[in-house]
């Protein structure tokens, strides 16, 4: 499913306009992003919880030369399934 589908699907859900839905949508991902720009994780109980992993600096491997190469390290989005979403997908 992709966005435009997905806005879809809110909208016929929520019986709204699929511009409002579309209006919806971007706004909580908007708030989801910048809670995690800011350091905050999101819970959302039943759902999930968004949150910010570090990844380490570590060396890694040119693929077409081999030569080894440093890779910085950076902060990750990460998803972590809560327990009623598991359920339901399994």
């Amino acid at each position: 499913m992709n966005k435009a589908e997905f806005v879809e699907s809110v909208a016929a859900k929520a019986d709204m306009s699929k511009s409002e839905a579309a209006t919806a949508v971007d706004a909580v991902l908007d708030s989801v992003a910048d809670a995690l720009k800011n350091g905050d994780q999101v819970t959302l109980v039943g759902f999930g919880t968004f949150l910010v992993r570090k990844r380490e600096a570590r060396t890694g491997r040119n693929p077409r030369t081999g030569e080894p190469l440093q890779i910085a390290a950076s902060n990750v989005p990460s998803f972590k399934a809560g327990k009623a979403l598991k359920e339901t997908v399994n």
